[in-house]
């Protein structure tokens, strides 16, 4: 009766620390703070000696200890344990790695501290008091990305529920390491398209300015080899076409490089005036009557959220300028309740009046594509319609900050069902 009740314990310990571990993924901590949360866990649950969680670094190429319980911090950890491997130490881990399955190994301690080529990492293995050694595989999507290396205590058995315990907490871990990279190169990808704007907007105006000086400059050499008086009045024309130029694309690379470096929002003081302030660049630099109205409310979206409304409200902007053929643009900003809503409407050409909101799949012509991602972050959404009269409305819908506790729903979708999945593993 005692031993089914110490194992029911155990069991209950175990879940409670699962249900933790899937809570700590709905944060929005880095990947080391949740992954030394869920080592923390695995080592109180089972009162293990210590807990490493290694994953695969951005290249692909070497594993790096990521959460950490029970040891100290060791930054060339890594390259200790290549040391050891060099000397013809066996490295287990990297078998659970190769193998993607849970490695046990009974008297673990004693075989290293007995062997020569461990000698590099024997002061850190040494730091807790332990005997046998499980490492258990980190998978995503098919993928071996990482490992867990449970430390048990002497006398601790590596029985299955213990196994099975470990394997469920590399789910969690895995779950972290993969929406990381997702968010990696999600926001990858918004740069690359971000350079590759940029590089469209350098060639279509400061590029044709400069080669514009060039000519004017070119003409002033030619009449200045003529080997006679050049009339002043053609001087001070290409002079002042010159200084035109100039200051044209003097505007514009301000205006990218305030397109660039929203982080100066909160030196700007806040979101709403910094859209003041990129709204005059461009009227001042296009001609275009750029008009911004904010209710109020609009200070409870700070941090990275206000430069994600920034940049979207930006991008719908650039695309009402450099597409739309539009005179006047208006940008409207609201909070109600829990939302906030923006809306960039231009008198341009527009889209069909009977046209339905452009699709989730539009083709990445429409310039959506950065848009929506950044708006998905944080569980909005982007819309772009026909205006009531003529040109185009892009409409942004995003919570604020207290409702989501996930960047994206359908990431936490996915990380509830793996954690019931992990939580049924335990039982």
């Amino acid at each position: 009766m005692g031993e089914g009740t110490a194992r029911e314990r155990d069991r209950q310990r175990r879940v409670a620390a699962i249900a933790r571990a899937a809570a700590n993924l709905a944060s929005q901590g880095s990947l080391p703070t949740i992954l030394d949360a869920i080592a923390a866990e695995v080592l109180q649950a089972d009162a293990l000696a210590a807990v490493q969680i290694m994953t695969l670094d951005a290249a692909g190429r070497q594993l790096r200890v990521m959460g950490s319980a029970g040891f100290g911090h060791w930054p060339d950890f890594f390259d200790r344990l290549m040391e050891c491997r060099a000397r013809g130490a066996a490295l287990r881990m990297i078998d659970a790695f190769s193998s993607a399955e849970p490695v046990l190994v009974p008297n673990r301690w004693a075989a290293i501290r007995d062997d020569p080529a461990w000698t590099p990492l024997r002061e850190y293995l040494g730091e807790r008091d332990w005997e046998s050694f499980a490492s258990v595989p980190l998978i995503a999507r098919g993928q071996a990305v990482g490992v867990l290396n449970a430390f048990f205590a002497p006398g601790q058995a590596m029985a299955p529920p213990a196994v099975e315990f470990l394997v469920a907490m590399a789910d969690q871990a895995a779950i972290a390491v993969d929406y990381a990279t997702l968010l990696r190169h999600a926001r990858d990808g918004a740069r690359r398209e971000e350079r590759q704007r940029l590089a469209r907007d350098l060639h279509d105006s400061i590029v044709q300015q400069v080669f514009s000086i060039s000519m004017q400059a070119k003409s002033l050499e030619v009449l200045a080899g003529r080997g006679e008086a050049v009339p002043a009045q053609a001087v001070a024309r290409i002079a002042g076409e010159v200084g035109g130029l100039s200051q044209a694309a003097l505007a514009d690379l301000r205006a990218m490089v305030h397109e660039l470096r929203p982080a100066a929002l909160a030196d700007l003081g806040g979101l709403e005036e910094a859209l003041r302030v990129l709204a005059k660049s461009t009227a001042n630099r296009t001609g275009l009557t750029v008009s911004v109205s904010a209710g109020r409310g609009l200070d409870t979206a700070t941090g990275e959220l206000a430069e994600d409304v920034y940049r979207i409200i930006a991008e719908a902007l650039h695309n009402a300028v450099r597409h739309a053929g539009a005179a006047k643009v208006a940008v409207r900003l609201a909070v109600r309740g829990d939302q906030l809503t923006a809306t960039v409407t231009d008198d341009g050409r527009g889209i069909a009046q009977d046209a339905s909101p452009l699709p989730r799949d539009a083709p990445a012509g429409y310039g959506l594509t950065t848009m929506r991602e950044r708006a998905e972050r944080w569980g909005g959404a982007v819309a772009v319609q026909p205006g009531r009269a003529a040109g185009t409305v892009v409409r942004l819908m995003v919570p604020l900050p207290g409702e989501t506790a996930l960047p994206s729903e359908t990431a936490g979708a996915g990380i509830r069902a793996v954690s019931e999945a992990s939580q049924e593993r335990a039982r």
